[in-house]
């Protein structure tokens, strides 16, 4: 095809022209921004893993009121309609990065009057509240990254962020080391509340999302979901300005003048068009399989009681020669007082210790990526499943303190399945679904982890090894669930669906094109 003057005019498809975009400074601070955006979700939605032990003392909150302020965020983030679901359908119809700052901003701002709390009561509320604009973080930074960089490098940037994930709960961990132990308490009278360690240590959690605003203010929206919303002039500039960046030291200039649709990916205006899709074939399978390997994944409500095991399990091993327990025989112990401590304060060992699983999970979740491309997404999660569910298992056999906890850690970098699972979602479902198609299996996930947190927070009292016992084999049960998945090495492009029947105008015009193509060989 030539233009007036002669010249050539290049008109790619989507992911053609993205490749010509190349992978460089631009595709590195987005993965960062998106890395940002990931902590900022866990900061808002996680804190109370941290708030709830440490705010007991003065809020005098109950062991099942403690449990519901754990899991108050879970709620906000599972709510199908206020909830992730929203976030989906909003994200895959007014955009992912004008959505996402609306996430950020409202979760910063409910963080912020969670921190001047009355009693648990208001905590819970406007935690959840904070939640619900938490809840679609997740989906629309992975599919706004997903979007803006090249083919041969997603799956990387999506599991490396995944990595940031994983650490994140380490990172509030970090934050919380040099905070909670403060004993300072100022007296605000118009509120009549304390304002102490933990209300600081709220407010220090909502700076990550201040950063993230900022930054993604400065960013592009997603150049694919442009596209697909029928505005390629936009399209193109934008994928110009990515490949300016991406190309700071190079003079090459991005020479695509137009872009082909490839897939049926009008973006529809309904919730309706975006949900009903999705149970229909060829995706229904599919469907119905992420929902319940997300639903399975419950080792995410282990890691909102991890800060309060780990402190449990130090304190006790701080106390004397408990070499041979178990950890369920560690939980089910009454731990000693320090009375040189600060009330309510936790072990800041125990902080550490979260760390140190944090990083254990990023470094394991870093090196399978590594392995990725010679054993695929599907066969991976095959392994991780079986693995950590046998750990899970093991945790109530072996009478050994060090060993019990050993095996207990490998159970918990379960929750690197996650990642996997957004990354095969990217690959199976169209662009105009894909958001969709993260937060709808991400809301069954989180409904059952609401009801996870409360089963943990009595079984670790009443029944621990039962509880241990349950989890691990549901969570083992996945790998049964994700043989029916297809083999990623093996998956072309996305699953779509049939698209639209051709008019005789429109066959018209597509033999036309195809004989000018011909003529100019």
């Amino acid at each position: 095809m030539v233009d007036k003057n002669g010249g050539a005019i290049e008109k790619l498809s989507f992911e053609a022209a993205l490749d010509k975009v190349g992978f460089g400074l631009y595709s590195y601070l987005m993965t960062s921004l998106a890395g940002l955006a990931i902590i900022s979700f866990a900061c808002i939605v996680y804190a109370n893993t941290i708030i709830v032990p440490t705010s007991a003392c003065e809020l005098a909150t109950t062991g099942s009121q403690q449990g519901l302020l754990a899991a108050g965020p879970v709620v906000g983030k599972l709510c199908s309609v206020l909830g992730g679901l929203t976030w989906g359908y909003l994200a895959d119809t007014r955009g992912r990065r004008k959505m996402l700052l609306v996430a950020l901003v409202g979760g910063v701002v409910f963080n912020l009057i969670a921190s001047i709390s009355v009693n648990w009561i208001m905590l819970l509320i406007f935690q959840f509240i904070a939640s619900l604009f938490g809840s679609g973080m997740y989906s629309m930074s992975m599919s706004l990254l997903s979007e803006s960089v090249p083919m041969a490098k997603r799956n990387l940037v999506v599991l490396l962020v995944s990595s940031i994930f994983l650490l994140s709960q380490g990172i509030m961990a970090v934050l919380a080391i040099p905070i909670i132990p403060l004993s300072f308490s100022h007296y605000l009278e118009a509120l009549d509340i304390y304002w102490n360690s933990w209300r600081t240590l709220l407010v220090v959690y909502a700076v990550p999302s201040v950063l993230t605003i900022i930054f993604i203010s400065l960013m592009k929206e997603s150049p694919k979901f442009v596209f697909i919303k029928g505005d390629e002039p936009r399209a193109l500039e934008i994928l110009r300005t990515i490949h300016k960046v991406n190309h700071l030291r190079s003079k090459e200039e991005f020479e695509v003048q137009g872009l082909i649709m490839e897939e049926n990916t009008e973006s529809s205006g309904s919730a309706k068009d975006q949900i009903v899709p999705l149970f229909k074939q060829p995706l229904l399978k599919y469907t119905f399989l992420v929902i319940i390997l997300y639903t399975f994944q419950q080792v995410g409500a282990f890691l909102v009681w991890l800060p309060t095991i780990a402190d449990q399990f130090v304190r006790i091993l701080q106390s004397g020669d408990n070499s041979d327990l178990t950890i369920c025989d560690i939980i089910g112990m009454e731990a000693p007082i320090n009375e040189d401590a600060v009330p309510c304060a936790m072990d800041e060992t125990s902080l550490l210790i979260v760390l140190g699983l944090g990083v254990m999970q990023s470094i394991f979740n870093f090196v399978m990526s590594l392995l990725l491309g010679l054993v695929g997404r599907r066969n991976m999660v095959l392994v991780v499943t079986a693995l950590c569910g046998v750990c899970g298992i093991l945790v109530n056999l072996v009478p050994n303190a060090i060993g019990s906890a050993v095996l207990f850690a490998i159970f918990l970098q379960g929750v690197v399945v996650i990642g996997l699972y957004t990354a095969i979602v990217v690959a199976i479902f169209p662009t105009n679904l894909r958001a969709m198609a993260i937060a709808l299996p991400m809301t069954f996930g989180r409904i059952g982890t609401f009801a996870s947190v409360q089963i943990i927070n009595l079984m670790l009292v009443n029944s621990c090894e039962a509880g241990f016992y349950l989890f691990s084999c549901i969570f083992g049960a996945s790998m049964i669930v994700a043989l029916f998945l297809p083999d990623d090495r093996r998956l072309q492009k996305p699953v779509a669906s049939p698209p639209p029947p051709v008019t005789k105008v429109e066959n018209d015009e597509i033999l036309r094109r195809e004989s000018e193509k011909m003529s100019y060989l």
